[in-house]
């Protein structure tokens, strides 16, 4: 009887210990490396796996034109919030999984539009794209396979594939402006009696000399809600822009004179450019002609 009860405990233990979240360490941990290039976030999740003595794109440890799921455990997935461009082709936002063929000097990277995607049930046909990407020795070893990002701007990056004495590189790029400007045109759709949102939106387009038409309205309209010494020295911008000088000029003189009695800290930041805006808008204003003078009647 006490040999049954045993038997009975230990296979309760067993199953307990089958279904249990128990947090292990893992051979291949987890990681996850973001980026933002401009207005894009780019998210890439992975498991790193180490070489333990071991070299890799050899034939017994990932192999040279192979598939591979470019990590370990589950499909790497890459995630972009907007459109991007891999090598100069065109990869829609969205979430892939992220694999690779390994060469010596040049590399296929493939995302594919299955998530859940392996070595053994990968299909071209769910390719959303291939690309080639060059490949070169890393100037170190790397221990830890490891995905990075390396000289970032406002729409370009290289995202970097690192392991061993390997090193590819795949060049990143998006269409900042055409982001930003979609962003602005949300942001007023979505609250269009914010004077806030209206003077930054307005802002944007003046930056960008981007229907400047729009920009005035919106900067009327922040004005109509609430009048400060921004909205109104944005107004003057806008015009002066728009080479509209005479209405310009009383405007930018307006927003001095609300500046100085707004107690806004943030006023005398502005104050110079606005004190140089008057001058340089007055400046381009027409010069008044003397009247001509009559000509005397002969005798």
């Amino acid at each position: 009887m006490r040999k049954l009860l045993l038997s009975a405990t230990t296979l309760c233990l067993a199953a307990q210990l089958a279904t249990a979240q128990i947090r292990l360490p893992q051979p291949s941990p987890g990681a996850s490396v973001m980026q933002t290039i401009g207005t894009t976030d780019i998210t890439v999740k992975y498991s790193r796996p180490s070489l333990k003595g071991r070299e890799p794109f050899t034939s017994a440890f990932v192999p040279y034109g192979k598939v591979w799921r470019t990590g370990a455990n589950a499909a790497t997935n890459f995630n972009t919030t907007t459109d991007l461009t891999v090598g100069g082709q065109k990869l829609p936002a969205g979430s892939y999984a992220l694999l690779s063929i390994p060469n010596q000097n040049e590399w296929t990277l493939i995302f594919s539009k299955n998530g859940s995607v392996t070595e053994q049930n990968y299909k071209q046909e769910e390719d959303a794209l291939r690309v080639q990407i060059a490949a070169a020795p890393a100037a170190e070893k790397t221990e830890t396979f490891t995905i990075n990002f390396s000289d970032v701007t406002d729409s370009t990056a290289n995202m970097n594939i690192v392991f061993g004495n390997a090193k590819a590189t795949a060049k990143l790029g998006v269409d900042v402006t055409a982001n930003a400007s979609a962003n602005v045109d949300k942001a007023v759709a979505d609250k269009p009696e914010d004077p806030a949102v209206l003077q930054a939106a307005a802002g944007y387009n003046l930056s960008k000399g981007r229907n400047l038409e729009q920009a005035l309205s919106w900067a009327d309209k922040s004005i109509g809600m609430k009048e400060t010494f921004r909205n109104v020295w944005l107004k003057a911008q806008i015009l002066a822009k728009m080479g509209k000088f005479a209405e310009a000029v009383p405007l930018a003189q307006k927003a001095l004179s609300l500046g100085e009695t707004s107690g806004d800290a943030a006023f005398p930041f502005f104050k110079d450019a606005i004190a140089k805006g008057v001058t340089e808008y007055t400046s381009k204003l027409p010069v008044a002609l003397p009247a001509a003078k009559g000509k005397k009647k002969k005798s």
